[in-house]
């Protein structure tokens, strides 16, 4: 059963180059259409979500978290990734971002940047901190989380379907966003 928050966990955010609104079911095709680039997934513990019957289940849990967005390229209003908060937690002041996924066109060119703080800049008017989980394997997104900020607090083994993965967890407050690579955008938060 998802918890949710007392305040907006899918608005509209708007940056300028992208939109992140809520995804909805009739996104699939557009979102897999991204998601179906192997190289997306090269370094995640499921490095076979490109594939379809992978991938409906990825989409039926983003669907279930009522958290999940569709990232649009602002110019062209074309699905270009996904991304999600999920998992919050009233007694530690806590939500996760995961899930998130672009289309190898957009790497390297700061969009993830711009995402994260479009969401880092509503959710810390509500909670005090931000959980990334991440495969442990996953260096491109563990670099993403550290230069935002991100501590590391956790590695682990996680269970999916019986198969274990290494992962780790950080956190992320606003205080140590604002010493991080958002900092002259959360300033103001």
């Amino acid at each position: 059963m998802v918890t949710l928050p007392p305040f907006d966990i899918q608005p509209e955010l708007m940056g300028e180059r992208v939109v992140l609104r809520p995804l909805w079911t009739t996104d699939y095709d557009s979102l897999y259409a991204v998601a179906s680039d192997p190289e997306i997934w090269a370094m995640h513990p499921f490095r076979d979500r490109y594939k379809r019957e992978v991938f409906d289940d990825f989409f039926a849990d983003a669907m279930a978290s009522q958290g999940a967005f569709a990232i649009l390229d602002r110019a062209t209003n074309d699905i270009i990734g996904g991304t999600r908060f999920a998992s919050y937690d009233p007694t530690t002041s806590e939500i996760e971002i995961g899930g998130t996924f672009f289309a190898t066109a957009y790497w390297r060119t700061g969009i993830n940047r711009e995402v994260k703080a479009l969401m880092l800049r509503h959710i810390f008017q509500f909670v005090r901190i931000v959980v990334f989980q991440v495969g442990a394997d996953n260096f491109r997104s563990r670099t993403a989380v550290e230069r935002l900020g991100g501590k590391l607090v956790l590695e682990y083994k996680r269970d999916h379907g019986g198969q274990l993965h290494d992962y780790t967890t950080y956190h992320l407050t606003r205080e140590d966003a604002l010493s991080g690579a958002l900092a002259n955008i959360l300033e103001l938060v």
